[in-house]
């Protein structure tokens, strides 16, 4: 059988990209892991490393003497319009007035609900006029999850197991970067606000 030039490009050429982009991925994977810590052995958010959504590394003791929030969010989930709303009003009243800090990590774990690249993330937070701080996709369960994510876990488990169970789950971090505190994606952010003045 002879196989033209043209067909045999189309076997090459998407071969060739994907091991190209596997490659790169390991790379990337490869310098996310040299960044941070053992996340058993930690003992603070500060310790770690990771990438906002521009992919620029940020060190985590950006963040000292702050209270923090971490969550990780989704674009079109049922949870979606309110979470967002709500993190805005956080922020807007206790950003200035208390220091408060959030830190949105998009994922695509949970049934596809983060299917955008770092560009459509963008532009969708744009238009909700997010003015908290959000980072690169990641993952938040499996063998592939952050460290920050498998430390945050690791502190504060869940029930029925520590695994993240839907987007919007919410972390309490004290002004020292040791989480304090975990919330549940039906826990509306406003309602963290109890929670929260406990150690501003």
């Amino acid at each position: 059988m002879t196989i033209g030039f043209r067909s045999l490009t189309k076997l090459v050429v998407p071969a060739v990209t994907n091991l190209y982009c596997v490659s790169r991925l390991q790379i990337s994977t490869l310098k996310m892991t040299d960044n941070n810590p053992d996340y058993k052995s930690a003992s603070s958010i500060h310790e770690f490393t990771v990438k906002n959504i521009k992919g620029e590394d940020v060190k985590l003791d950006a963040y000292k003497g702050h209270v923090c929030i971490i969550v990780n969010v989704a674009s079109q989930c049922g949870l979606t319009a309110n979470n967002y709303k709500q993190l805005n009003e956080l922020f807007d009243h206790y950003g200035e007035s208390r220091g408060l800090r959030i830190l949105a990590f998009p994922c695509n774990q949970f049934a596809g609900q983060e299917p955008g690249n770092s560009e459509d993330i963008v532009c969708f937070a744009s238009e909700r006029k997010v003015k908290f701080d959000l980072f690169e996709k990641i993952d938040v369960n499996g063998d592939s999850a952050h460290p920050l994510w498998k430390f945050l876990k690791n502190k504060q488990g869940g029930t029925l197991g520590s695994f993240i169970k839907w987007n919007f789950t919410k972390f309490i971090i004290d002004k020292d970067g040791v989480p304090v505190e975990r919330h549940g994606p039906n826990v509306d952010p406003t309602n963290l606000v109890q929670h929260l003045e406990k150690y501003w």
